[in-house]
């Protein structure tokens, strides 16, 4: 496998050809989704995602595959983030679960569009600008900084929603669902719909969170096939993991922390690249790997060992 055109070709093939069977043959009617279901598919996408890694790692050998997966890790990671703010977005508008899979996938597909967009034309100003190097560093260790100290939760605000905001003023919008349509026509006029507005609220939030998560992935990488495959496999679970985690995700506290350690480390590693490099050293891929693993794991486990106050309770009760 080379960084090819062909290779570009058959891997989009194979992830559209995969999301309509999804959605034609899988999903073809709304339902609400199980949490055996979503396990399923969830495991089911990281296996697959763990095999074109293997593959990675035989045909474009083995710094290749650690980029691979260390990028698929920070991605996954950084989801969680997505995950509870759709959670907050379906609340506030009182999305029915059987509907939420629908603008789940349709959001899917154009975070697809716009990470493939913000990857190769981050890329290519990288190759181009060296001291982007330093920009994006700075950049990875402040937005670690601002996420550790970040206290509260998200808020939603369609109101002041730019996008939002661009809709309702050219195109009016139903005062209620309209079953899982997107846009709905009465005497002769296009509606919008409630389900439509929440999806473009997923896509502008998505692109918020690519703002942190793709530079992210070109500090571990350089080579666009494996930060664009890793990011599309991370992209693709999504869906599933919102519906495991959906009752879950409150109980990761400490994620947030471990995040925002990661963020910051790889950010020093990006500041600190040329310095080492005019000394003979180079943080090995494998150490950097093991340490995002690390962090990671201890956050969840901290998360687990030392719940909030208000969830002990709820535990004990």
């Amino acid at each position: 496998m080379e960084n090819t055109p062909i290779f570009w070709v058959g891997f989009n093939i194979f992830v559209l050809g995969m999301l309509m069977l999804d959605l034609l043959v899988f999903n073809r009617k709304a339902h609400v989704v199980r949490m055996r279901e979503a396990l399923g598919w969830s495991c089911f996408w990281i296996v697959l995602s763990l095999c074109f890694n293997f593959l990675v790692y035989r045909t474009m050998g083995r710094q290749a595959g650690l980029e691979f997966l260390t990028g698929y890790l920070i991605e996954k990671s950084l989801s969680v983030d997505n995950l509870f703010v759709f959670l907050l977005i379906f609340s506030y508008f009182k999305i029915p679960q059987q509907y939420q899979h629908k603008i789940l996938f349709w959001g899917i597909i154009g975070a697809l569009v716009l990470r493939a967009v913000f990857i190769l034309a981050g890329a290519a100003l990288l190759a181009k600008f060296h001291i982007l190097l330093y920009v994006l560093g700075a950049f990875l260790v402040y937005t670690g900084v601002r996420m550790a100290i970040s206290a509260g939760e998200p808020e939603i605000d369609p109101d002041n929603n730019p996008v939002v905001k661009f809709l309702s003023r050219y195109m009016p919008v139903t005062s209620k669902l309209e079953g899982d349509k997107f846009f709905v026509r009465k005497d002769k006029l296009l509606f919008a719909t409630p389900l439509f507005v929440v999806l473009l609220m997923v896509e502008t939030t998505d692109v918020v969170f690519a703002a942190d998560s793709i530079p992210a992935i070109l500090a571990v990488s350089r080579d666009t096939f494996v930060v664009y495959t890793s990011n599309v496999f991370a992209l693709l679970g999504l869906r599933a993991m919102y519906f495991a985690l959906a009752g879950l995700m409150k109980l990761f506290h400490y994620l947030h922390y471990g995040l925002a350690l990661i963020l910051v480390f790889i950010g020093f590693k990006l500041l600190t690249t040329d310095y080492l490099a005019t000394r003979g050293y180079e943080i090995p891929m494998s150490i950097s790997l093991g340490l995002v693993g690390l962090i990671l794991a201890g956050s969840v486990l901290l998360s687990v060992l030392l719940p909030k106050k208000e969830e002990r309770e709820e535990i004990e009760s």
